[in-house]
């Protein structure tokens, strides 16, 4: 890849900063698969995903979770039924139109996302606190500029009430173009 040039004539070399990422990308992977790790029993990490999608958007038809997942219908009527199963989510009638039924977790699934989603966020926090004050700073100017430029908004604040659906958003310029 190509040499650009950076402020004051600096060389930002493409295929480092892509390497740096690729390692990050490769331990954020590696706690997310140890967060959910007190579940996977119960839930596979698609599964994980349709969770969260339904923990932030609440009732949901199966043909719009689907399409928020980039999956076929099909393939999420399975994993509803695998989480119906579980205890995690149940389907309900919509009352506005009672031909169709929209799918919402359970509070036991809420519990999970939470669960989950705090694990992964001590596990960073934990990580984070390795770094000196003004590499986190450094850290969080290049992670943001990284979001802006992929498209992704920012992860609300941990006091929100709201769980975050963890980089999957249908909104991004690389989610559009799949």
């Amino acid at each position: 890849m190509p040499e650009h040039e950076g402020p004051a004539g600096a060389v930002d070399d493409v295929n480092e900063v892509t390497r740096a990422v690729l390692t990050a990308s490769r331990l954020l992977v590696a706690v997310s698969a140890r967060s959910l790790a007190a579940v996977e029993e119960r839930v596979t990490l698609p599964q994980f995903r349709m969770l969260v999608v339904l923990s932030t958007r609440g009732a949901t038809k199966l043909v719009a979770l689907a399409d928020l997942l980039q999956v076929a219908p099909s393939t999420a009527m399975r994993m509803v039924d695998r989480l119906i199963a579980a205890g995690l989510a149940h389907r309900q009638v919509n009352p506005n139109n009672r031909r169709e039924t929209l799918l919402q977790l359970t509070d036991e699934g809420r519990r999970t996302v939470e669960d989950v989603t705090g694990r992964r966020h001590t596990e960073i926090a934990t990580i984070v606190e390795r770094l000196a004050p003004h590499r986190r700073t450094a850290l969080i100017e290049a992670l943001t500029a990284f979001n802006e430029a992929g498209g992704e908004p920012p992860a609300p604040a941990m006091d929100d009430a709201q769980p975050y659906p963890l980089g999957w958003s249908s909104d991004s310029p690389v989610m559009r173009e799949a």
